[in-house]
């Protein structure tokens, strides 16, 4: 028997195979639901059809008795009112969707006196049925890291009595972690039977005040009847599960950016600013952060921007120096020797500092290679014939590397031996698990441009290796997301239902490493964070570069599925992605964040708080940003968001935008219409846009349920509410 806490020891005790007093009691979908008041706690008690119990613990009064209150109910639940001699609590249950076994709780305190919490138990326990003398078995699969999602992903695994998702709405306790300072990172977790949420310890001399409404929790609990029987179904059940909750959750209101203002700011910037470029071998290249000059020129930097700068150029059809400038310095990076193209510059490599293992020559970090080939891909896709030339010369050697690690890639190896440098992500941990993913999406291009069907073959083989990596398949989220991508191909051409579970399964690992909530202590109060994303499993910030690419990843995933059957939980949360992180990214530029927040320690070159180009990373609200630097690669966020949220209109004063992704714009005078995408029981922002101040027509907008009514704004834009998952009509009068 693994040793319990004594607070797990005593639920088990008051719980397992007793019949305490119910104050209220509900039954939903085969899960019973009862709210007990024993010694020093409100208790929920969820039993599920197998006998399994999950405790709940809303409030707790430590070394103290709970005096029941008023109790009040509600068409959709109970407030129970209880006091201690350290204040007074209110809870409130909730079922917010009857169709679902779904729960919410919500306690708020209130202090008599400056209150410091030295030590709060966590608030869910499992025991096992009545009947049973053997202790309960179940497996967390996911759970809180850092300033993600207050969540916790469990099977219930003996007796099988299904999973459940705990996800806690940090949100709402931004006020206990404001007056304490106090992080909310790592609140949820805990080990088997004892988790969820502990609020964190009050170290310093900053107490819970006096008289003071504050939350202390805010939970939803979902539940899954069914007990996944392997990755494929975990994963589809979590981001099932996760959809129900995020259904139901308070979510912060989005703001219009006027982003065409910004991305001539940030184009200026880039062509004229010299620390965004660097003079080598006859040419100029892109540093990766501003003021960067030890480092030599990275073939990844220069095509994480060009493809965004395409992107943008097809979208604007204007002149963009920079394009070509980065063409002019590609075919540098090729290596006859090695016939690929390599991560730095070769003629500067003997300039690396060696300081780090991938500063080295001919060191090779594995998703190096395979980035600047899948945008090389991309570019040869458009017919660029240089980008054609570098791809399809450097598959070989990118072949021959697969073959050697068995599409197990290690962190780095040795470009010319293909000795392992560095084998784990950490001891245990494995290599790049991604990779295989990312590979397959190059080998997929590949296939496109020859039609050569060794490359599909090489896809097919590589994507396997990515099953039994459950939730640690992530390595990098931009990787994972392409991941995605090409297993959501491979099922388009194959219809092996395989391919779509390993995508479900690319996106449950990056759901997990989202931030679902809004952050508003400390500097955080001037940016948001609702629905960021995480650039690797234990990283301590978000960062641009990768949220830009994995949002232009999704956007390419919805295309891929437009004629699939997708998941509709798939079909709701990457939208809702895309709308926030449209919302978001304007806080990444540091003339939108004050000075103060930006920290003046820098790891590479310089932060200049002037300068529209994005800072690599956002940390939680006690901590500076924009440490790492001021990251160039990352430039591309605005040249991608643009040509995928405005969309231009012939011969007319306007454009259109909407923050949710659509598809199928019809076009002719005097009358559009478009699909926007996501899911009906939410919304996302429509505008149209007044490009040059004079008046705009008289516009009918109508959806599947009738004319939609805009509101004018303040600078001549009309903004609309409109509902995901329908058909919009808009007309006016020429």
């Amino acid at each position: 028997m693994s040793a319990i806490s004594p607070w797990a020891a005593a639920v088990n005790t008051l719980f397992h195979g007793q019949d305490p007093p119910t104050l209220f009691s509900k039954e939903i979908l085969g899960y019973t639901i009862k709210v007990h008041t024993l010694n020093n706690s409100l208790w929920i008690v969820v039993t599920s059809t197998e006998g399994t119990q999950v405790v709940l613990r809303p409030a707790y009064a430590p070394n103290d008795h709970l005096q029941l209150g008023k109790m009040t109910r509600q068409d959709d639940g109970i407030t129970v009112n209880l006091s201690a001699s350290i204040g007074h609590y209110e809870v409130r249950l909730q079922f917010p969707d009857k169709q679902k076994p779904l729960i919410r709780y919500t306690t708020t305190f209130k202090a008599n006196d400056p209150l410091l919490v030295p030590f709060w138990p966590r608030d869910m326990v499992v025991t096992g049925p009545d009947e049973s003398d053997k202790n309960p078995k179940g497996t967390i699969l996911v759970s809180q890291v850092g300033t993600r999602s207050g969540l916790q992903y469990i099977s219930l695994d003996q007796p099988k009595s299904g999973a459940l998702l705990y996800f806690q709405n940090l949100t709402a306790l931004n006020d206990y972690a404001q007056t304490t300072e106090t992080s909310l990172g790592n609140v949820v977790g805990g080990t088997w039977p004892e988790m969820g949420l502990a609020l964190p310890p009050t170290l310093k001399e900053k107490p819970i005040p006096a008289h003071q409404e504050i939350v202390l929790s805010d939970a939803f609990v979902a539940f899954g009847p069914e007990n996944p029987g392997d990755e494929m179904a975990q994963a589809k059940q979590f981001l099932n599960l996760l959809a129900d909750v995020y259904l139901c959750l308070p979510k912060p209101p989005t703001k219009y950016y006027r982003w065409l203002d910004m991305v001539d700011r940030g184009l200026h910037d880039l062509e004229f600013s010299h620390g965004c470029w660097s003079h080598g071998a006859g040419q100029d290249y892109l540093n990766a952060y501003v003021a960067d000059y030890k480092t030599p020129p990275e073939l990844m930097v220069q095509l994480a921007v060009l493809l965004p700068l395409t992107d943008y150029y097809d979208w604007c059809k204007t002149e963009l120096p920079s394009i070509r400038k980065i063409q002019n310095g590609l075919d540098a990076f090729y290596s006859k020797e090695l016939k690929t193209v390599v991560r730095f510059l070769p003629s500067l490599a003997n300039e690396l500092s060696g300081d780090e293992e991938q500063l080295q020559p001919n060191v090779m970090d594995s998703w190096y290679l395979h980035h600047p080939l899948l945008n090389l891909g991309r570019l040869a896709i458009r017919g660029d014939q240089q980008g054609k030339k570098l791809f399809l010369d450097s598959l070989d050697f990118t072949v021959r590397v697969a073959h050697h690690f068995k599409y197990e890639w290690p962190v780095m190896y040795n470009m010319e031996t293909l000795e392992v440098v560095k084998a784990e992500t950490q001891p245990g941990k494995g290599g790049e698990k991604d990779v295989a993913g990312l590979y397959a999406l190059v080998m997929l291009h590949a296939w496109q441009l020859t039609r050569e069907n060794k490359y599909l073959l090489e896809a097919k083989k590589a994507a396997k290796t990515l099953q039994g990596k459950g939730f640690e398949l992530f390595y990098q989220a931009n990787n994972t997301a392409f991941s995605a991508n090409a297993m959501l191909w491979l099922y388009k051409e194959t219809k092996d239902q395989v391919y779509l579970d390993l995508a479900y399964l690319c996106l449950a690992n990056i759901f997990k490493n989202f931030q679902l909530w809004e952050c508003t202590y400390g500097y955080a109060k001037d940016y948001p964070t609702f629905f960021a994303m995480f650039p690797l499993n234990d990283a301590p910030y978000t960062a641009a570069y990768e949220e830009q690419e994995v949002f232009a990843a999704l956007h390419n995933f919805l295309l891929y599925a437009e004629d699939e059957d997708i998941l509709p939980s798939v079909s709701m949360l990457i939208p809702e992605f895309l709308k926030y992180i449209v919302n978001r990214s304007p806080y990444y530029y540091p003339p939108n964040l004050p000075k103060e927040m930006l920290s003046e320690d820098v790891k590479t070159g310089q932060v200049d708080h002037k300068l529209w180009i994005a800072i690599e990373d956002i940390h939680d609200g006690w901590e500076q940003s924009g440490t790492v630097g001021q990251e160039v690669y990352g430039a591309g966020v605005a040249f991608g968001i643009i040509p995928r949220h405005f969309y231009k209109i012939p011969n007319e004063n306007f454009m259109i935008y909407l923050d949710y992704p659509t598809a199928g714009f019809k076009y002719r005078k005097g009358t559009l219409s478009f699909k926007v995408k996501g899911d009906g029981r939410l919304n996302c922002r429509m505008m149209i846009v007044n490009k040059d101040k004079k008046a705009l027509p008289a516009f009918i907008v109508k959806g599947k349920d009738g004319e939609l009514k805009g509101k004018r704004q303040k600078d001549g834009n009309i903004e609309y509410a409109v509902n995901g998952d329908q058909q919009i009509k808009v007309n006016w009068k020429l």
